[in-house]
């Protein structure tokens, strides 16, 4: 690993400023074959760790999970290369094209799901050449592009079920949701024709309602408002499960001075939405204007932030208080949103812990279990929370997190 990573610092202490466009593909080229190379051995450690549990050593279920948390990969691509490390096993030739650097992960990810359990069920019980299939995809991935390959690969799957019993509608539902840095939101869906078509009908009544003289908004435009009203409307009914005892609603966090001086304006981020994303304060009081105000003073003066040993259960205001600081699970490497998660004593009340912020953390279920079980966390005078294994050692994350490991002071941890 050592000679690898050094070899990298060698290419990249290279000058490309001289090279010109030909010179610089040729040296573009075998760069890609390196990352496949690449992409196949992190497909087959991925395996083997799930094969292992590897994933519960650092507290957690799943390498997906893992590789989000500590590769800081997204959804989507953790996904993906969980799924092309599962399938080397099933398509050795899939997997030595990914080894020779032949195609691409995103190519084997694809060609991994016809290795899915169900798919293979399907063809053991047709006498299906699971071999023939696996050279014959390949072939295609190594000479076309990925597009070709996803699509060789439906025909296949298509071809596989043709006359099996009409599926569930909801096994083909898919929608993923990307958060940007800045806040703003992207992402992807499939529905079958009954979903979609209940979808487009609640979109469209909406986009039709709002037309209007004048109105210079494309299509696509009109839709994503459609979206956003619908979302409103959901909200604002008060009909939708609610989470952790609270009702969901969008939170704004912003300073009582930015919100009533009308001078701060649209140029300064003086607020911050419950994902994080900071907005001007000019948006927080347009939001304000037909919002629920919640005053949390995080002093000595006004609502209380420490009810003491008075009481066991976090009241609603310290539970705000504390989704305020915390954002999320702290345990190293989990990202689960406020809504997922419970307020923990770090001193167990029990043994003589305050219901406070001070003593408090956000904790996932799993992780909150997790605590029950050994593992320790603490905050540290920086704001930074810290994450002890069983053994003492620190759990780190990000792709060079593994490192020395510390063994943490003595905590006590428990709900």
């Amino acid at each position: 690993m050592d000679e690898l990573l050094a070899a990298v610092d060698a290419l990249a202490a290279e000058d490309l400023a001289p090279l010109c466009g030909p010179a610089l593909l040729e040296r573009l080229r075998p760069l890609l074959v390196a990352q496949n190379r690449l992409a196949a051995e992190v497909a087959r450690t991925v395996a083997e760790c799930e094969v292992s549990g590897a994933a519960e050593h650092d507290g957690l279920t799943t390498m997906a999970s893992w590789l989000r948390g500590h590769g800081h990969l997204s959804g989507a691509e953790a996904a993906r290369v969980v799924r092309a490390g599962r399938a080397l096993v099933h398509l050795p030739a899939m997997a030595a094209a990914l080894a020779a650097g032949e195609v691409t992960g995103e190519q084997a990810a694809v060609l991994g799901t016809i290795a899915e359990p169900g798919k293979l069920t399907l063809a053991a019980e047709q006498n299906v050449d699971l071999a023939v299939v696996d050279g014959l995809l390949t072939g295609v991935a190594r000479t076309r592009p990925y597009a070709d390959t996803a699509k060789a690969v439906r025909h296949y799957a298509d071809r596989l079920d043709a006359d099996g019993p009409e599926p569930d509608p909801t096994e083909g539902r898919r929608l993923s949701i990307v958060r940007h840095a800045d806040g703003s939101v992207s992402g992807r869906f499939d529905l079958d024709a009954v979903g979609g078509e209940r979808f487009c009908t609640a979109i469209e009544a909406i986009v039709q309602a709002g037309r209007c003289a004048g109105d210079e908004r494309t299509r696509s435009q009109q839709q994503a408002d459609a979206l956003v009203q619908l979302s409103d409307n959901q909200l604002a009914s008060g009909g939708l499960p609610v989470l952790r005892t609270v009702k969901p609603h969008v939170v704004v966090t912003v300073d009582v001075e930015d919100l009533a001086d009308p001078a701060t304006g649209a140029g300064a981020d003086a607020a911050q939405l419950g994902s994080g994303a900071l907005i001007s304060a000019a948006r927080a009081r347009w939001l304000a204007c037909d919002g629920a105000v919640t005053r949390i003073v995080m002093g000595p003066d006004g609502l209380p932030l420490d009810v003491g040993r008075t009481q066991r259960v976090v009241p609603a205001h310290l539970r705000r208080a504390v989704e305020r600081r915390d954002r999320h699970c702290v345990f190293a490497g989990c990202g689960a949103p406020a809504w997922w998660c419970d307020v923990h004593h770090v001193l167990e009340w029990a043994n003589g812990g305050d219901t406070s912020v001070e003593n408090s953390a956000l904790l996932c279920e799993r992780h909150h279990t997790k605590l029950h079980h050994g593992f320790r966390v603490q905050r540290r005078p920086d704001g930074r929370w810290h994450t002890w294994r069983p053994d003492g050692t620190e759990i780190r994350t990000g792709p060079g997190g593994a490192g020395p490991t510390n063994t943490g002071p003595p905590l006590v941890s428990a709900a």
